[in-house]
């Protein structure tokens, strides 16, 4: 009852009681199940339990009891409580709980894109809501504090740590404990003839993919006033599952990490998407470049173009989605398409082998080009089997999580994706990922840094 009340932010008094072993373990492990249940709701299908995913989770947990200790069990006041560590943590744990849920649900909320625009957007309504959950963390922690110790300093102590480890750990990339199993829906449709995935061709799947790229566009969501808006377009024109999970990756990162829900079109060439997703053709791709451009602001605003194919010795973007003949893309044409649509600052990165011979031909003063490899190598991690490329993991599924710097992402993702090549045996050498910065967009890169270190993302705590 006493952690109730602390949760309500009502006077605690708990007198010299402390949980035994089995009701701490209890307690601490009801908020742990809470959040592994409610993380499985955020991947549909098949998942699998990342448990050093989970554990990770717990440093701030080690962190609260090294504090506790060095605050209340170090230096004992007169009648003080036999066992303020072990009281705390149960109080806490019980007083944050709902908290954790409404955290939770939030996180459920947000990957099946259901929440409020507002809280996405940065708009006022989200940033009370931030400052509310923020006071009912620290009221709730000095009624709590309050039952251990009469001193205000000490009080002040406990109360600015943990303000100041939760400040640590929502700072942190988020880690879910759970993945989506790409191997079991691979054997799924494998084993069920009815799953399987191949295109089929009908005037009415023609008339359904006009008709979808003609919405899609429609709802590309205008820009934001007053700031640097983020606008993306991904584009997998080979028909295999490796660039279909990619793309959904990359997209979600921009929609997360930049600001950019609602204002990132998806090409993709797959018969699983093919009712959900517009076709990645040279012929959807410029009409989806025309669009975007319309709604941005094309000399203030960033656009991020991904690509993620396999790639020829000839720079040419491999396309496939039979029977369907698609025409492969070129570097000219990406960029005579760019040049048309008026889009000034650029941020394009190609993943695919020989990649590297995009950079020259997409290359200006106001373009950040980056690829998977250089013109001689290939790339690594496209095979049918593969979760990711090795690029579009390190780039985007890890470093882009943690920084807003395109560059610095890039510069810590390349001795990662080397020594995964290594571990993988790649037998051409290193891909070695190139990377070109113009002198004017560096600094539109840098004001976009900035201002979504300051916006992004409203974490609770």
């Amino acid at each position: 009852m006493a952690g109730l009340r602390a949760a309500l932010c009502l006077r605690v008094e708990i007198g010299h009681a402390a949980p035994s072993p089995l009701q701490l373990l209890c307690l601490v492990a009801l908020p742990g199940a809470v959040h592994i249940s409610l993380a499985r709701l955020e991947i549909p299908g098949d998942a699998i339990f990342n448990i050093s995913a989970w554990l990770q989770s717990l440093y701030g947990t080690t962190l609260l009891i090294f504090l506790l200790w060095a605050t209340l069990a170090s230096r004992p006041l007169p009648q003080a409580h036999p066992a303020p560590v072990t009281a705390w943590l149960a109080l806490s744990t019980v007083a944050m709980l709902p908290l954790a849920v409404v955290g939770g649900l939030m996180d459920v909320l947000a990957a099946h894109e259901r929440l409020p625009s507002w809280w996405l957007d940065g708009d006022w309504q989200g940033w009370v809501l931030f400052v509310l959950l923020w006071l009912w963390l620290l009221v709730a922690a000095v009624r709590i504090t309050a039952c251990f110790t009469p001193s205000h300093s000490v009080r002040t102590r406990v109360v600015v740590g943990v303000l100041l480890i939760q400040t640590i750990a929502s700072l942190q990339p988020s880690s879910s404990p759970w993945q989506p199993d790409h191997a079991a829906l691979d054997q799924s449709q494998s084993q069920n003839p009815g799953l399987q995935q191949s295109l089929t061709l009908s005037q009415e799947v023609f008339e359904d993919q006009q008709a979808l790229l003609h919405e899609t566009l429609a709802a590309i969501t205008p820009r934001q006033a007053n700031r640097v808006n983020v606008f993306g377009l991904v584009y997998a024109p080979y028909a295999q599952s490796v660039f279909v999970r990619e793309s959904a990756m990359v997209t979600g990162v921009l929609q997360e990490r930049f600001g950019a829900r609602g204002r990132v079109v998806q090409l993709v060439n797959h018969a699983s998407v093919t009712a959900s997703i517009p076709w990645a053709t040279n012929q959807n791709l410029q009409a989806s470049l025309k669009a975007i451009a319309q709604h941005m602001d094309r000399e203030r605003d960033v656009l991020v173009v991904y690509l993620s194919s396999h790639g020829g010795s000839d720079f040419k973007l491999a396309s496939a989605h039979e029977p369907l003949q698609v025409e492969e893309l070129t570097p000219q044409l990406l960029r005579a398409m760019l040049d048309e649509a008026g889009v000034r600052n650029r941020v394009i990165a190609v993943s695919a082998c020989y990649s590297g011979g995009w950079v020259d031909p997409l290359a200006t003063d106001s373009t950040l080009v980056m690829t998977a490899a250089d013109a001689t190598h290939t790339s690594y991690g496209c095979g049918s089997r593969s979760e990711l490329t090795f690029f579009g993991r390190a780039l985007f599924d890890e470093q882009l999580r943690k920084t807003h710097s395109f560059e610095s992402a890039f510069s810590a993702a390349v001795p990662i994706i080397q020594q995964r090549e290594i571990e993988g045996k790649k037998e051409d050498g290193f891909s070695n990922p190139q990377i070109a910065v113009g002198k004017s967009i560096r600094p539109v890169l840098t004001e976009l840094e900035q201002e979504l270190n300051w916006r992004t993302p409203y974490y609770y705590p």
